[in-house]
Protein backbone atom coordinates (compact mmCIF):
# COMPACT_ATOMS: atom_id res chain seq x y z
CA UNK A 1 0.00 0.00 0.00
CA UNK A 2 1.36 3.34 -0.99
CA UNK A 3 1.64 6.02 1.53
CA UNK A 4 1.13 9.40 0.15
CA UNK A 5 2.86 12.10 2.20
CA UNK A 6 1.02 14.44 3.67
CA UNK A 7 1.34 17.98 2.88
CA UNK A 8 3.25 20.13 6.26
CA UNK A 9 0.67 22.25 7.82
CA UNK A 10 1.44 25.84 7.00
CA UNK A 11 3.66 27.38 9.61
CA UNK A 12 1.55 29.28 11.88
CA UNK A 13 1.93 33.29 11.21
CA UNK A 14 4.86 34.86 13.37
CA UNK A 15 3.00 37.10 16.34
CA UNK A 16 2.89 40.71 15.70
CA UNK A 17 5.81 42.23 17.88
CA UNK A 18 4.21 43.89 21.01
CA UNK A 19 4.13 48.03 20.45
CA UNK A 20 6.52 49.64 22.83
CA UNK A 21 6.43 53.52 24.22
CA UNK A 22 10.05 53.79 22.23
CA UNK A 23 7.88 53.01 19.19
CA UNK A 24 5.57 55.10 19.78
CA UNK A 25 7.96 58.13 20.63
CA UNK A 26 9.77 56.99 17.13
CA UNK A 27 6.94 57.86 15.27
CA UNK A 28 5.86 60.50 17.53
CA UNK A 29 9.15 62.47 17.10
CA UNK A 30 9.23 62.93 20.65
CA UNK A 31 11.03 61.09 24.04
CA UNK A 32 10.22 58.48 26.10
CA UNK A 33 9.34 60.41 28.96
CA UNK A 34 7.27 62.66 26.87
CA UNK A 35 5.04 59.58 25.89
CA UNK A 36 4.65 58.49 29.25
CA UNK A 37 3.94 62.25 30.35
CA UNK A 38 1.14 62.66 27.83
CA UNK A 39 -0.84 58.98 28.04
CA UNK A 40 -0.18 58.74 31.56
CA UNK A 41 -2.09 62.29 31.86
CA UNK A 42 0.29 63.51 34.09
CA UNK A 43 -0.56 66.89 35.44
CA UNK A 44 3.23 68.09 36.58
CA UNK A 45 4.60 68.80 33.17
CA UNK A 46 3.40 70.65 30.98
CA UNK A 47 3.08 69.61 27.35
CA UNK A 48 1.89 71.62 24.51
CA UNK A 49 -1.50 70.62 22.79
CA UNK A 50 0.28 70.39 19.18
CA UNK A 51 2.93 67.18 21.05
CA UNK A 52 -0.01 65.68 22.91
CA UNK A 53 -2.12 65.17 19.89
CA UNK A 54 0.88 63.51 18.02
CA UNK A 55 1.75 61.08 20.77
CA UNK A 56 -1.69 60.28 20.96
CA UNK A 57 -2.41 59.59 16.75
CA UNK A 58 1.22 57.34 17.24
CA UNK A 59 -0.13 55.47 20.11
CA UNK A 60 -3.62 54.82 18.08
CA UNK A 61 -1.59 54.18 14.28
CA UNK A 62 0.59 51.56 16.60
CA UNK A 63 -2.09 49.90 18.75
CA UNK A 64 -0.19 50.72 21.65
CA UNK A 65 -1.77 51.19 25.17
CA UNK A 66 -0.04 51.37 28.29
CA UNK A 67 1.20 49.04 30.48
CA UNK A 68 -0.91 49.10 33.56
CA UNK A 69 1.32 46.65 36.06
CA UNK A 70 4.40 48.72 34.95
CA UNK A 71 2.66 52.16 35.66
CA UNK A 72 1.78 50.94 39.15
CA UNK A 73 5.02 49.61 39.37
CA UNK A 74 6.63 52.62 39.21
CA UNK A 75 4.11 55.03 40.84
CA UNK A 76 4.27 52.48 43.90
CA UNK A 77 0.47 51.96 43.79
CA UNK A 78 -2.17 50.93 41.00
CA UNK A 79 -5.14 53.60 39.82
CA UNK A 80 -7.69 50.62 39.98
CA UNK A 81 -11.03 51.83 41.64
CA UNK A 82 -12.79 48.54 42.71
CA UNK A 83 -16.49 48.42 43.34
CA UNK A 84 -17.35 44.50 44.38
CA UNK A 85 -21.18 44.10 42.56
CA UNK A 86 -23.97 44.09 44.93
CA UNK A 87 -25.34 41.31 46.08
CA UNK A 88 -28.91 42.51 45.20
CA UNK A 89 -29.66 43.28 41.73
CA UNK A 90 -29.20 47.19 41.72
CA UNK A 91 -32.33 48.73 40.31
CA UNK A 92 -32.17 51.39 37.43
CA UNK A 93 -31.63 54.24 39.42
CA UNK A 94 -28.54 52.60 41.24
CA UNK A 95 -27.32 51.77 38.03
CA UNK A 96 -27.41 55.77 36.73
CA UNK A 97 -25.58 56.32 39.53
CA UNK A 98 -22.94 53.82 39.21
CA UNK A 99 -22.31 54.55 35.64
CA UNK A 100 -22.36 58.47 36.14
CA UNK A 101 -19.64 57.21 39.00
CA UNK A 102 -17.63 55.12 36.33
CA UNK A 103 -17.05 57.94 33.80
CA UNK A 104 -16.45 60.17 36.65
CA UNK A 105 -13.96 57.97 38.18
CA UNK A 106 -12.40 57.47 34.47
CA UNK A 107 -11.85 61.09 33.52
CA UNK A 108 -9.63 61.21 36.70
CA UNK A 109 -7.48 58.38 35.26
CA UNK A 110 -8.98 56.09 37.49
CA UNK A 111 -9.94 52.40 36.32
CA UNK A 112 -12.85 50.82 37.73
CA UNK A 113 -12.86 47.03 37.97
CA UNK A 114 -16.41 45.71 39.12
CA UNK A 115 -16.11 42.30 41.30
CA UNK A 116 -18.05 39.64 41.56
CA UNK A 117 -17.60 38.27 44.82
CA UNK A 118 -20.41 35.63 44.88
CA UNK A 119 -20.25 33.59 48.08
CA UNK A 120 -17.82 36.12 49.77
CA UNK A 121 -18.73 38.11 52.68
CA UNK A 122 -17.20 39.99 55.14
CA UNK A 123 -13.66 39.72 56.01
CA UNK A 124 -13.24 36.76 53.42
CA UNK A 125 -14.57 39.29 50.76
CA UNK A 126 -12.08 41.94 51.38
CA UNK A 127 -9.15 39.49 51.21
CA UNK A 128 -10.38 38.26 48.10
CA UNK A 129 -10.60 42.00 47.31
CA UNK A 130 -7.27 43.06 48.62
CA UNK A 131 -5.27 40.36 45.97
CA UNK A 132 -6.24 42.70 42.99
CA UNK A 133 -4.34 45.37 45.11
CA UNK A 134 -6.86 48.23 44.29
CA UNK A 135 -5.63 51.50 44.99
CA UNK A 136 -9.58 52.34 46.45
CA UNK A 137 -12.60 50.43 46.99
CA UNK A 138 -16.08 51.46 47.41
CA UNK A 139 -18.14 49.22 48.84
CA UNK A 140 -22.11 49.12 48.20
CA UNK A 141 -24.03 47.79 51.19
CA UNK A 142 -23.23 47.39 55.09
CA UNK A 143 -21.47 43.93 55.26
CA UNK A 144 -17.58 45.34 55.46
CA UNK A 145 -16.39 45.23 58.72
CA UNK A 146 -13.30 47.18 60.62
CA UNK A 147 -11.29 44.11 59.71
CA UNK A 148 -11.97 44.11 56.66
CA UNK A 149 -11.08 47.74 56.21
CA UNK A 150 -7.68 46.74 57.96
CA UNK A 151 -7.17 44.07 55.46
CA UNK A 152 -6.97 46.17 52.64
CA UNK A 153 -5.87 49.04 54.08
CA UNK A 154 -2.73 46.76 54.70
CA UNK A 155 -2.73 45.66 51.54
CA UNK A 156 -2.09 49.29 49.98
CA UNK A 157 -5.93 50.39 49.47
CA UNK A 158 -5.90 54.01 50.29
CA UNK A 159 -9.27 54.52 50.35
CA UNK A 160 -11.95 52.16 51.78
CA UNK A 161 -15.19 54.07 50.78
CA UNK A 162 -18.62 52.19 52.31
CA UNK A 163 -22.22 53.15 50.70
CA UNK A 164 -24.67 52.07 53.06
CA UNK A 165 -27.12 53.14 56.08
CA UNK A 166 -24.00 52.45 58.84
CA UNK A 167 -20.33 54.09 59.41
CA UNK A 168 -17.69 51.76 59.50
CA UNK A 169 -14.53 52.51 61.58
CA UNK A 170 -11.47 53.00 59.45
CA UNK A 171 -13.74 53.94 56.56
CA UNK A 172 -15.17 56.89 54.69
CA UNK A 173 -18.92 56.47 54.51
CA UNK A 174 -21.54 57.83 52.73
CA UNK A 175 -24.74 57.28 54.71
CA UNK A 176 -27.88 56.82 52.73
CA UNK A 177 -31.30 57.60 54.98
CA UNK A 178 -33.77 55.06 54.20
CA UNK A 179 -35.85 55.61 56.69
CA UNK A 180 -36.09 59.46 55.32
CA UNK A 181 -37.53 57.81 52.33
CA UNK A 182 -40.34 55.95 54.85
CA UNK A 183 -40.87 58.95 56.61
CA UNK A 184 -41.69 60.73 53.62
CA UNK A 185 -44.19 58.48 52.23
CA UNK A 186 -45.87 57.92 55.77
CA UNK A 187 -46.02 62.12 56.06
CA UNK A 188 -48.04 61.91 52.77
CA UNK A 189 -50.49 59.39 53.05
CA UNK A 190 -51.38 60.82 56.63
CA UNK A 191 -51.73 64.53 55.22
CA UNK A 192 -53.91 62.67 52.32
CA UNK A 193 -56.46 61.41 54.97
CA UNK A 194 -55.16 57.30 55.48
CA UNK A 195 -55.07 56.07 58.53
CA UNK A 196 -54.75 52.49 57.72
CA UNK A 197 -51.67 52.38 55.91
CA UNK A 198 -49.75 49.33 54.53
CA UNK A 199 -45.94 48.96 53.90
CA UNK A 200 -44.58 46.65 51.66
CA UNK A 201 -41.43 44.23 52.58
CA UNK A 202 -39.91 42.87 49.42
CA UNK A 203 -38.92 39.08 50.58
CA UNK A 204 -36.10 38.73 48.19
CA UNK A 205 -32.91 38.43 50.21
CA UNK A 206 -30.27 41.33 50.36
CA UNK A 207 -33.35 43.93 50.28
CA UNK A 208 -33.67 44.31 54.08
CA UNK A 209 -30.76 46.61 54.69
CA UNK A 210 -33.39 48.81 52.58
CA UNK A 211 -36.77 47.94 53.47
CA UNK A 212 -36.25 47.60 57.40
CA UNK A 213 -35.31 51.20 57.49
CA UNK A 214 -38.07 52.14 54.98
CA UNK A 215 -40.83 50.18 57.21
CA UNK A 216 -39.53 52.46 60.59
CA UNK A 217 -39.26 55.85 58.95
CA UNK A 218 -43.20 55.21 57.82
CA UNK A 219 -43.73 54.26 61.79
CA UNK A 220 -41.31 57.08 62.94
CA UNK A 221 -43.82 59.37 60.61
CA UNK A 222 -47.26 58.01 62.16
CA UNK A 223 -46.14 57.61 65.86
CA UNK A 224 -48.50 59.15 68.08
CA UNK A 225 -51.26 59.46 65.60
CA UNK A 226 -54.53 57.30 65.19
CA UNK A 227 -52.96 55.65 62.23
CA UNK A 228 -52.08 52.20 61.80
CA UNK A 229 -49.29 50.64 59.76
CA UNK A 230 -48.98 46.50 58.77
CA UNK A 231 -46.21 44.93 57.49
CA UNK A 232 -47.31 43.29 54.43
CA UNK A 233 -44.71 40.50 52.76
CA UNK A 234 -44.65 40.17 49.36
CA UNK A 235 -42.15 38.64 46.71
CA UNK A 236 -41.57 40.16 43.26
CA UNK A 237 -44.18 37.78 41.35
CA UNK A 238 -47.04 38.26 39.33
CA UNK A 239 -48.85 35.48 41.33
CA UNK A 240 -47.72 37.16 45.11
CA UNK A 241 -49.33 40.39 43.90
CA UNK A 242 -52.32 38.62 43.03
CA UNK A 243 -52.68 36.59 46.46
CA UNK A 244 -51.89 39.25 48.27
CA UNK A 245 -54.61 42.09 46.26
CA UNK A 246 -57.68 38.87 46.60
CA UNK A 247 -57.81 39.43 50.45
CA UNK A 248 -56.77 43.16 50.69
CA UNK A 249 -60.53 44.04 51.68
CA UNK A 250 -60.21 41.78 54.51
CA UNK A 251 -57.31 43.75 55.66
CA UNK A 252 -58.92 46.89 56.11
CA UNK A 253 -55.82 49.21 54.58
CA UNK A 254 -56.70 52.55 53.07
CA UNK A 255 -52.95 52.83 51.62
CA UNK A 256 -50.04 51.00 51.12
CA UNK A 257 -45.95 52.56 50.81
CA UNK A 258 -44.71 49.64 48.56
CA UNK A 259 -41.47 50.03 48.39
CA UNK A 260 -40.41 51.14 45.48
CA UNK A 261 -41.45 51.95 42.18
CA UNK A 262 -41.12 48.40 40.72
CA UNK A 263 -43.25 46.72 43.92
CA UNK A 264 -46.10 49.59 43.92
CA UNK A 265 -46.59 48.97 40.05
CA UNK A 266 -46.66 45.22 40.70
CA UNK A 267 -49.01 45.96 43.32
CA UNK A 268 -51.06 48.23 41.85
CA UNK A 269 -52.42 45.84 38.57
CA UNK A 270 -52.85 43.38 41.14
CA UNK A 271 -55.41 45.43 43.02
CA UNK A 272 -56.96 47.10 39.76
CA UNK A 273 -57.38 43.07 38.31
CA UNK A 274 -58.92 42.52 41.96
CA UNK A 275 -61.61 45.34 41.12
CA UNK A 276 -59.96 47.77 44.23
CA UNK A 277 -59.95 51.64 43.05
CA UNK A 278 -56.83 53.37 42.89
CA UNK A 279 -57.04 55.95 44.55
CA UNK A 280 -60.44 56.00 45.82
CA UNK A 281 -60.11 52.39 47.71
CA UNK A 282 -56.49 52.56 48.44
CA UNK A 283 -53.75 55.04 47.59
CA UNK A 284 -50.40 53.92 46.72
CA UNK A 285 -47.09 55.39 46.75
CA UNK A 286 -43.60 54.20 45.49
CA UNK A 287 -40.29 55.56 45.32
CA UNK A 288 -37.69 56.26 42.98
CA UNK A 289 -39.31 58.28 40.59
CA UNK A 290 -38.83 55.59 37.45
CA UNK A 291 -40.29 56.69 34.18
CA UNK A 292 -42.71 53.87 34.09
CA UNK A 293 -44.55 55.21 36.84
CA UNK A 294 -45.55 58.20 34.99
CA UNK A 295 -46.96 56.43 32.19
CA UNK A 296 -49.19 54.20 34.11
CA UNK A 297 -52.71 55.75 34.56
CA UNK A 298 -53.54 56.35 37.43
CA UNK A 299 -49.86 58.38 37.67
CA UNK A 300 -47.82 57.02 40.30
CA UNK A 301 -47.12 59.17 43.28
CA UNK A 302 -43.52 58.39 44.64
CA UNK A 303 -40.45 59.34 46.95
CA UNK A 304 -37.83 60.82 44.44
CA UNK A 305 -34.81 60.19 45.57
CA UNK A 306 -31.45 62.61 45.15
CA UNK A 307 -28.30 60.50 45.63
CA UNK A 308 -24.83 62.17 44.92
CA UNK A 309 -23.44 63.34 41.61
CA UNK A 310 -21.08 60.59 40.36
CA UNK A 311 -18.26 63.87 40.10
CA UNK A 312 -18.57 64.78 43.68
CA UNK A 313 -18.18 61.12 44.57
CA UNK A 314 -15.41 60.70 42.42
CA UNK A 315 -13.26 63.66 43.73
CA UNK A 316 -14.19 62.09 47.38
CA UNK A 317 -12.16 59.07 46.21
CA UNK A 318 -9.56 60.89 44.65
CA UNK A 319 -8.82 63.27 47.88
CA UNK A 320 -8.94 60.10 49.73
CA UNK A 321 -6.36 58.39 47.48
CA UNK A 322 -4.11 61.77 47.56
CA UNK A 323 -4.21 62.42 51.11
CA UNK A 324 -4.47 58.43 53.05
CA UNK A 325 -3.86 59.85 56.31
CA UNK A 326 -6.81 62.18 56.64
CA UNK A 327 -9.36 61.11 59.04
CA UNK A 328 -12.36 59.21 57.49
CA UNK A 329 -15.47 61.19 56.40
CA UNK A 330 -18.77 60.78 56.57
CA UNK A 331 -21.59 62.28 54.16
CA UNK A 332 -25.17 62.36 54.33
CA UNK A 333 -26.26 61.70 50.68
CA UNK A 334 -29.81 60.42 49.99
CA UNK A 335 -32.11 62.97 49.96
CA UNK A 336 -36.36 62.36 49.90
CA UNK A 337 -39.28 64.05 48.66
CA UNK A 338 -42.76 62.83 47.64
CA UNK A 339 -43.94 63.46 43.84
CA UNK A 340 -47.81 63.73 44.45
CA UNK A 341 -49.31 62.17 41.31
CA UNK A 342 -52.33 60.61 40.69
CA UNK A 343 -52.41 57.39 42.81
CA UNK A 344 -52.40 58.94 46.14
Amino acid sequence: MVQIPKDPAPPSPAPHPVPTSADVARLAGVSRATVSYVLNNTSAVRISEPTRRRVHEAAKELGYVPHAAARSLRAGHTRMVLMPAPDVPAGPLYSQFLSELQWALGRLDYTVVQYGSVGLHGDEAARAWAELRPVAVLVPGSELGPEGVAVLKRSGARAVVTLGTERVEGAHALLMDHAGVGHSAGAHLFARGRRRIGVVVPEEPGLDVFSGPRLAGVRRALRGTDATVTELPLAYEEEAAARLAGHWRSLGLDAVFAYNDEYAMLLMRALQDEGIAVPEETAVIGADDLMLGRLLRPRLSTVHIELPAGRDLAELVDRAVREPGGTPEAHEVLGARVVHRESS
